[in-house]
C-alpha cells in the first residue's frame, strides 16, 4: 500500500507555520468532539495504539491527501468501528444505533472515568526475551522503513531516516513493539534507543547540516555499522 502518510522530511509540502504563543484551542468544535469520541472508543479495549495509527494509515491516498486532521482520526475511527463488528456500516449512514453492546457496557468511558483514565496513559516498558544488541556509543545504520511482517504494515521508522547512519545516544529498555502489535502479532516487546542523526546524513541540502535529529528506534530496524 502507499505510504502517504509518511511526510517527515519530505519537501513539496509547503511552510509549517507554527503558532507559538498561541492558546491550545479547537480551530472549531466538531475536532474537540472527533477528539472525544475517539479516545472514548479507545477505551472500549478493542483496540491497541498500533491499530488505531494503522486504521488512519489505511486510508486511501486520495482521501488521506484531502481530509483535515481530524477528518482523518474519524475516517479511520469509523473503519476500525466497522472491522471490529462495534457498529455496521448501515448504522453509519443512518447516524443512527440499531443494537446494544451489553458485553461493553462496562467499559464506556464516562465522564466521571476520564481524569483517572487519562492520567494512567498506557505505558509501553515490557520485560522481554530479546538481548539488547547495541549499547550508546555505538554507530548503526537504519534498515528499510518497511514492515517485515507484513507488506504495507505499520511501522514507526520514517522513510527519510531509512538506511541511513547515525550513533546510539539512549536506551529505554524494551518496549512494545509496534510492527507487530498493530496487526495481532502481541506485544513482542524489544529494546528501544534514542539514535543521532546528523542532518547532512538525511538530508542532502540540510538547512543547517550539523544539527541532530532524535528517532526512537526499536532494534529491528536497526543493523551494526
Amino acid at each position: 500500500m502507499s505510504r502517504i502518510h509518511d511526510m517527515g522530511g519530505r519537501f513539496g509540502d509547503g511552510v509549517v507555520i507554527p503558532d507559538f504563543g498561541k492558546e491550545a484551542v479547537f480551530e472549531k468544535d466538531w475536532h474537540a468532539r472527533a477528539l472525544a469520541v475517539t479516545v472514548a472508543s479507545g477505551f472500549l479495549g478493542q483496540w491497541n495504539l498500533d491499530e488505531s495509527r494503522h486504521s488512519r494509515e489505511k486510508l486511501s491516498p486520495t482521501d488521506y491527501s484531502k481530509f483535515s486532521y481530524y477528518e482523518k482520526w474519524i475516517s479511520a475511527l469509523s473503519d476500525i468501528l466497522v472491522a471490529k463488528g462495534l457498529i455496521s456500516v448501515e448504522e453509519l449512514q443512518s447516524l443512527h444505533g440499531a443494537r446494544a453492546l451489553d458485553s461493553l457496557s462496562d467499559r464506556v468511558f464516562t465522564a466521571e472515568k476520564v481524569a483517572d483514565g487519562l492520567s494512567k496513559g498506557g505505558p509501553t516498558l515490557r520485560d522481554s526475551a530479546v538481548v539488547q544488541l547495541f549499547r550508546i556509543g555505538d554507530s548503526v545504520k537504519s534498515k528499510l522503513a518497511e514492515n517485515r511482517f507484513l507488506s504495507g504494515g505499520h511501522t514507526r521508522l520514517p522513510k527519510y531516516a531509512a538506511q541511513k547512519a547515525g550513533k546510539i545516544v539512549g536506551f529505554h529498555g524494551s518496549h512494545i513493539f509496534p510492527d507487530a502489535h498493530a496487526h495481532g502479532g502481541g506485544e513482542a516487546p524489544e529494546p528501544l534507543y534514542t539514535v543521532a542523526f546528523e542532518a547532512s546524513t538525511l538530508w542532502e541540502h540540510a538547512e543547517n547540516p550539523s544539527d541532530l535529529v532524535m528517532l526512537d528506534l526499536w532494534q529491528s530496524y536497526l543493523e551494526p555499522l
